[in-house]
């Protein structure tokens, strides 16, 4: 019994190793097997699946004959990749000078409290990570925080905690 369970469990794991090859197939189709594409492929699997796996680094690596070691080097220097699971939204808060003095520990520390993790974790649920930045680019409105590609400004611990909240109701902010 003990054996089928672990043939079981093995199967499974073929299947999900089948499923991210098909999705690298299909963005490396897309732009075919050319080299210079390497970013944009990354970009499109990251954005896909929220972070790209090994078995992803190894196919592409396979598929556009690039070394492994180089194609590490480019998801390691972008700060757009991540090699572990990402959460479906990204919360960046900044702790940069400006947001520093106008309170952003103080957004992170209830941001992390809400969320139950720490910076660079991804909620149980899969729902949000969490990042902190060293600047947004839009110092005048700190404390600052980024969830996905939305900025918001001038936050208290209770207002950071809000917006989450209704992200996680599916409400969009006005």
């Amino acid at each position: 019994m003990e054996a089928l369970k672990q043939i079981r469990r093995k199967e499974e794991a073929l299947k999900e190793v089948v499923k991210e090859i098909r999705g690298v197939n299909e963005v490396v189709d897309k732009y075919g097997e050319n080299p210079s594409a390497l970013i944009q492929i990354l970009l499109d699997l990251q954005a896909k699946n929220h972070w790209i796996s090994k078995i992803a680094l190894l196919w592409i690596s396979e598929r556009l004959r690039i070394p492994l070691s180089q194609i590490y080097q480019v998801v390691t220097f972008y700060k757009a990749f991540s090699l572990k699971p990402r959460g479906k939204h990204l919360i960046r808060v900044c702790l940069g000078t400006a947001c520093h003095v106008r309170g952003g520990p103080k957004i992170m520390e209830a941001v992390e409290r809400h969320l139950g993790i720490s910076r660079g974790e991804t909620t149980p649920d899969g729902l949000f990570t969490l990042e902190s930045v060293n600047c947004l680019g839009c110092c005048a409105l700190g404390p600052v925080m980024m969830v996905d590609d939305k900025y918001y400004g001038n936050l208290t611990p209770t207002s950071a905690v809000k917006v989450l909240d209704k992200i996680r109701r599916g409400e969009s902010e006005k």
